[in-house]
């Protein structure tokens, strides 16, 4: 009874953990499984590489014995060959090798025969680091010359000063050309540009003289050349009603055809012509605006 129960609990003792083992397999994903088969593969594969390298290295020494014995050596000098004893390095011996000095014990080994006053010199020649560095120094120099002076491949300080100034003023001109339309009517600003004017002469000739005039003396739309308003005649408010227009009395919305630059363009340019009185002018509409008012934002 007591045999049937210890094998019964051997069987389950093994199988709860192979349970286990394939609800874990289960769990993973076919992605996560490669990545640990390569992690493996990888691992084994070092091992294998540094059991392979110890075991050439045991072998190389085994046939150094071999030779040393066959040419008569005794088993002492053979240890004595094979494991050398290690001269102590000196405090320092790695930096004066660096810097190609000399021990102060070798210093009477470089004394040169003549001597001044009772003065010798010590014929310890340049560090061969630093004689290196000199002669990079001297090629460097040369190219420099060749390239920016001889032959012109390179700019000399000041064309690439003036080349970094021009590629400045096109970044700026291309920042400004996007600045330019992030304004709005509460951003907008009195501006006396005569390019900006110019361009908002063009776009008025074009879209707005239909309804306004030539001359912006008015005909279907208000006179815009007297100090009367009917929505305002500050410049934010010129730039809002171009921009939303006024449906009630046929005025269209300009926003989605004109940029907001070239509306705040527009807008300056009909403030430019307050008072020039053009002929055939049509009858004053609206609200008297002074000029304190209209300049007042």
């Amino acid at each position: 009874m007591k045999q049937r129960l210890i094998m019964i609990a051997g069987l389950v003792t093994l199988t709860i953990p192979a349970v286990a083992e394939d609800e874990a397999e289960k769990s993973l994903s076919s992605a996560d499984l490669q990545n640990y088969i390569g992690f493996g593969v990888v691992i084994a594969m070092v091992i294998l590489f540094l059991v392979v390298m110890l075991v050439l290295l045991r072998t190389f020494r085994t046939l150094a014995r071999v030779l040393l014995k066959d040419q008569g050596l005794t088993r002492a000098e053979i240890e004595e060959k094979m494991n050398p004893a290690k001269r102590r390095k000196e405090k320092g011996e790695l930096w004066r090798k660096l810097l190609s000095l000399k021990p102060m014990s070798a210093e009477k080994d470089l004394l040169i025969d003549h001597e001044y006053d009772g003065i010798q010199e010590l014929d310890n020649p340049t560090p061969a680091w630093f004689m290196y560095l000199f002669y990079i120094t001297i090629a460097f120099a040369a190219g420099y010359i060749m390239i920016y002076h001889v032959f012109g491949v390179g700019e000399l300080q000041y064309a690439e000063y003036k080349t970094e100034m021009a590629e400045a003023e096109i970044e700026k001109k291309i920042y400004l050309s996007k600045a330019a339309n992030l304004v709005d009517e509460n951003s907008v600003k009195i501006e006396n540009d005569a390019g900006m004017l110019a361009e908002g002469k063009t776009v008025f000739k074009a879209s707005c003289s239909p309804c306004h005039g030539e001359n912006a003396q008015g005909l279907v739309g208000p006179n815009l050349t007297d100090e009367y308003w009917l929505h305002g005649g500050k410049i934010n408010d010129i730039f809002k009603t171009i921009k939303y227009g006024v449906q009630a009395k046929g005025m269209p919305t300009w926003e989605k055809s004109l940029t907001p630059k070239q509306i705040a363009n527009v807008a300056n340019y009909i403030l430019t012509l307050q008072g020039s009185h053009p002929a055939g002018a049509k009858e004053p509409q609206g609200e008297k605006e002074g000029e304190e008012k209209l300049a007042s934002k």
